[in-house]
């Protein structure tokens, strides 16, 4: 039998506020606003010993929150890599945080659950 492969996941929540001057100039969202974010990061892997975990959940936890709190109420056109604070850079702005420490990082999910969007990205 193959070693199986499982999927923990985490998530995180915080309040920014952004404005996307790009686009069509009748769009609400070139205004500064805010949102509350929730943002989930997913781990694969086969279990590890000497515990048999994927990762430590308490790890992927407190690493989660810590880039979340980078983020809590400010304005995310302000943050490096965030100029363009689309849920595409965003996902993106917490992969590169969070994959050096979790090598089997696979997912990012970015959500604004009060308007139902969210933007998913496939980590490699």
């Amino acid at each position: 039998m193959t070693q199986p492969v499982f999927e923990i996941t985490k998530a995180a929540y915080f309040d920014a506020a952004h404005y996307l001057p790009q686009g069509p100039e009748d769009r609400l969202y070139r205004n500064l606003h805010g949102h509350s974010f929730k943002v989930e990061a997913t781990v694969r892997g086969t279990p590890q010993e000497p515990v048999g975990w994927v990762a430590d959940l308490a790890d992927l936890d407190a690493a989660l929150k810590a880039v979340a709190a980078e983020l809590d109420h400010g304005l995310l056109n302000e943050k490096p890599g965030l100029e363009r604070p689309t849920l595409e850079h965003i996902c993106l702005y917490f992969a590169e945080r969070l994959q050096p420490r979790f090598p089997g990082l696979s997912r990012i999910v970015v959500s604004r659950p009060t308007i139902g969007e969210s933007c998913a990205l496939a980590v490699s």
